[in-house]
């Protein structure tokens, strides 16, 4: 590290689900850490990543989705780990899908205007798949009016398009400091905790519309055997009908879920890894407060 001003703290991205949180942490990173998928509330949890320069430490908190619809108790525990996130930061971004505008979003400004103390920066993303970008114009008008934020910029994270600039205008918000992490290290999280994520963005990716918020996976055996990782992942499903969906016919749908998965962990891990998936029943395992915490949904509660 050198002698001149070093900057570090927290950076809360928020949004309602499926506007490219996690896409946007990604690509901000450098390489993948959140899972992503076409399919709203992909992530859980609050994850953080890290990300040091020469002068900077940002930390990233990529959060659950806000919605509406919060009467299963895995829905209350993505809300209150998305809510909270907010708190005791540096820097808020709010993240909306281009021209979309919808009751989630607003919502979101609400929980903003009553309880963000952090600036709050208008991220307008997607702007890649709008022809026509001056439309753009009195849209961002009318949401920059919506609130006092400390900037409003349109980017695309898919495609890196103005996302330096958004880094550079975070930079311009956060306070001096120290290192808080270790200047090596990507994430608050273990690996075998993204070795769950990852199978279950698999899953997510190959099941489509059927079943994807009936499924959770919890690591059962993670050994570290030199230059290979042994990992025993199991599926959980909600139903008996679901768990013959998830293995497919004659179990193919589940070897592909594990050979992609092994792939990306091999990618993530700098390893081999050898991978095995058992898929089992745990009826009500997403509405039930004692289950989840049970399955690892207890580090927001």
């Amino acid at each position: 590290m050198t002698d001149r001003t070093f900057i570090s703290g927290y950076v809360a991205i928020i949004g309602r689900p499926n506007v490219g949180k996690s896409t946007l942490i990604n690509r901000v990173l450098g390489q993948k850490l959140c899972i992503t998928s076409r399919r709203p509330q992909t992530t859980r949890h609050r994850i953080l990543g890290i990300k040091t320069t020469e002068d900077s430490q940002l930390i990233y908190v990529d959060t659950p989705g806000l919605h509406i619809d919060d009467k299963r108790a895995m829905n209350k525990y993505m809300n209150r780990a998305a809510a909270s996130s907010i708190d005791h930061v540096d820097v808020i971004l709010f993240v909306v899908d281009g021209m979309n505008w919808t009751e989630e979003d607003e919502q979101v400004l609400q929980r903003l205007k009553a309880n963000a103390e952090a600036p709050v920066i208008l991220v307008i993303n997607k702007m890649d798949k709008l022809a026509d970008k001056e439309v753009m114009l009195p849209h961002i008008e009318k949401l920059a009016a919506q609130y006092n934020y400390s900037n409003v910029l349109p980017i695309s994270a898919r495609k890196g398009v103005n996302v330096d600039q958004l880094e550079a205008e975070i930079k311009k918000l956060m306070p001096e400091g120290e290192l808080i992490f270790p200047e090596d290290q990507l994430t608050d999280r273990s690996s075998r905790f993204l070795a769950a994520e990852l199978v279950r963005e698999k899953l997510f990716r190959h099941l489509g519309q059927e079943l994807p918020y009936s499924i959770t996976v919890e690591i059962e055996q993670f050994d570290d055997e030199k230059n290979l990782y042994r990992i025993g992942a199991v599926v959980y499903v909600e139903r008996s009908g679901q768990k013959a969906i998830v293995i497919g016919k004659g179990g193919e749908l589940l070897k592909s879920v594990g050979k992609d998965a092994r792939l990306e962990m091999e990618s993530l891990f700098g390893k081999k890894v050898f991978l095995r998936l058992w898929v089992k029943v745990r009826e009500g395992w997403g509405d039930n407060e004692r289950m989840l915490k049970n399955l690892g949904y207890n580090d927001e509660l």
